[in-house]
């Protein structure tokens, strides 16, 4: 098995981790995920953000899917034009209204990734990052084909996961969610090469740069894949402009 299949979300692993997410991981135990983030990983976020704020001009219309309580869309405020953030858990999204507060241009809406509820063209970016691709427990192909599909001719499609160069500090990370409670602990016989799976059914996988090229040729893209701050593996499609 190639790296690029080994670390593919697998159909009978991406149903039980996407459940998890809206139903054991959301909300307030989500953010507190972040906040228990140490110093490595909290610049390994923000690093992730000013890779999108870079590609992001004041005149777009955003879409970021898996929202969560609203950490990247609050981020992105003030520097694109309208900003819609979806998720399907509502807790998630009821937490991000409050993180958010009361901020124009910016829109929150419960939906599914793999099957949006926008028409064709509706937006100028398209954004999963944090390793949303494999947090959601869906068809990547579908996912990466939904993203394009609502994004406009020349628009932009970014995807994001870990970068193998970042695994001792992402596995340290997920130790301390784990002894915190927030995750189940891990399981060390089943942990490794990428992949974090925990006691309690949770399991996080990774896309390869090789599994990125494979999903974007499969859905008529190619792909700019460029490790960011050794800790991301980002994915970047340009739509083209003529469907």
């Amino acid at each position: 098995m190639s790296p690029a299949e080994r670390h593919a979300d697998q159909p009978s692993s991406r149903g039980r981790s996407g459940g998890y997410y809206a139903k054991s991981l959301s909300a307030e135990r989500l953010r507190q995920c972040y906040d228990s983030a140490p110093p490595r990983v909290q610049r390994y976020l923000e690093a992730e953000i000013a890779f999108v704020l870079e590609r992001i001009g004041r005149c777009d219309t955003v879409l970021e899917l898996g929202c969560g309580y609203g950490r990247v869309v609050r981020s992105l405020l003030g520097t694109a034009k309208h900003i819609v953030g979806i998720d399907t858990s509502a807790d998630s999204l009821r937490l991000a209204r409050q993180f958010i507060g009361d901020a124009p241009g910016c829109s929150l809406l419960e939906m599914d990734a793999a099957s949006l509820a926008f028409p064709d063209d509706r937006f100028d970016a398209v954004i999963c990052i944090q390793n949303g691709i494999s947090a959601f427990g869906t068809d990547p192909h579908r996912l990466i084909a939904e993203a394009i599909r609502v994004a406009r001719p020349g628009g932009t499609v970014l995807f994001s996961s870990y970068s193998p160069r970042f695994w001792d500090d992402r596995l340290t990370w997920f130790r301390l969610q784990a002894e915190q409670g927030l995750i189940g602990a891990i399981d060390d016989r089943a942990t490794g090469d990428g992949v974090i799976v925990c006691t309690d059914g949770f399991r996080a996988e990774t896309v390869s740069a090789e599994a990125f090229e494979a999903l974007a040729s499969a859905c008529g893209c190619s792909a700019t894949i460029t490790e960011v701050d050794a800790s991301s593996m980002f994915c970047e499609l340009r739509v083209p402009g003529s469907r």
